[in-house]
């Protein structure tokens, strides 16, 4: 039975070929999807995270999503924060987040406070020199032909002199004086959020504390550091576990009814072969085995193309786009091969149960 079942793969390669094709790319579109996401949000718990800061203030009713779409509270209350006992540094930040040329958060930073956080490692050039110059990432400056310190680069399509090229994981890959960027983006002595550095982490309730004590400082969002990368999270996103359930569904539906065409066709095809099995002695159990067994066949190996790409396809964005946090997680291999395998064997359910009830006298005079 399988050097039939083998045989009858063979004796049609190009459907077998366009059937494992079909289940690979229902495997890369899954595991793609969910890397993409998942990198985003990793990437940036790792670039923040490396900021240096231990708690993080932010407007009331502020999401991690909407607190990088512009900046509504004002700059100068940084002050306030700074007379806190317990607050050695405090920060003023600009988040926004810009769609030109590839979405990307910009950050606009005070360069004196925001490095005191933890210094920046400069591999090339210096801090700011004047209100259009810019701080990069390594990882950015490996872009494209690659830029050095003193390259000019467009931000908002305002030309920017780059003054220094640091080790990536200081939050953005691009920081601005927050001046500068606060009038581009029309939000001039605002800020989207603060980092806070206690005088102990033993002291970061005591702070949280203090600021919901102070006038006009309740209703600002006081987070740990902790607390914040928790919440950076699939589950807290809007909208993210709605859209990935949809590409797993249109990945998966992809793959059942290009297997169900597949052996649905090979039945119809090969009528007059099932009717010599069942007439030789051949039990229902044994047809549905001999269907189910090419589908499972077709599925390994499509899922191991499909493994296959998709490791290529993160080298090429790698190298192409090393901005691009590209996440693969063996937790997500597993769920695009589980739910591959399931869609073949259900794809090739219905063709196997009309194969196994054919009539062996009907299958033989089938023409």
């Amino acid at each position: 039975m399988n050097k039939l079942v083998f045989a009858n793969l063979i004796h049609r390669p190009m459907r077998s070929i366009i059937s494992a094709a079909a289940i690979a790319i229902e495997v890369v579109m899954i595991i793609s999807v969910a890397a993409i996401f998942l990198g985003q949000i990793d990437g940036q718990k790792i670039r923040t995270n490396g900021i240096g800061a231990d708690m993080i203030v932010r407007p009331a009713n502020a999401s991690f999503i909407n607190a990088v779409g512009g900046a509504p509270i004002p700059a100068k209350n940084v002050e306030a924060f700074r007379k806190l006992p317990h607050v050695a540094i405090a920060s003023p930040v600009i988040q926004s987040f810009n769609l030109t040329g590839g979405p990307e958060i910009l950050f606009g930073i005070d360069y004196a406070s925001y490095n005191a956080l933890r210094p920046f490692t400069f591999l090339e050039g210096g801090p700011f020199q004047g209100p259009n110059d810019v701080i990069v990432d390594n990882v950015f400056a490996q872009t494209g032909k690659g830029f050095h310190a003193g390259d000019t680069i467009k931000i908002l399509n305002h030309p920017f002199r780059i003054s220094g090229v640091v080790e990536h994981g200081k939050g953005g890959r691009k920081m601005v004086p927050i001046e500068t960027l606060g009038e581009l983006i029309g939000s001039e002595g605002k800020a989207s959020q603060f980092f806070l550095k206690s005088d102990n982490e033993a002291n970061e309730e005591a702070i949280r504390q203090e600021i919901l004590n102070t006038p006009g400082l309740q209703s600002y969002q006081v987070a740990t550091m902790r607390e914040w990368l928790s919440m950076m999270a699939p589950d807290n996103i809007p909208g993210f576990n709605i859209a990935l359930n949809v590409v797993t569904l249109i990945a998966t539906l992809v793959g059942f009814l290009v297997i169900f065409l597949s052996m649905y066709t090979a039945v119809l095809e090969r009528t007059r072969e099932i009717g010599i099995l069942k007439s030789m002695g051949a039990s229902k159990s044994a047809i549905v085995s001999m269907v189910l067994r090419e589908s499972i066949l077709m599925a390994i190996v499509g899922v191991g193309l499909g493994i296959g790409l998709i490791y290529t396809i993160h080298a090429y964005l790698d190298a192409k786009f090393p901005t691009l946090f590209f996440e693969i997680t063996q937790g997500w291999i597993i769920k695009a091969s589980i739910i591959a395998f399931l869609g073949a064997i259900f794809g090739a359910a219905y063709p196997a149960l009309m194969a196994a009830r054919k009539d062996p006298i009907d299958a033989l005079s089938y023409e």
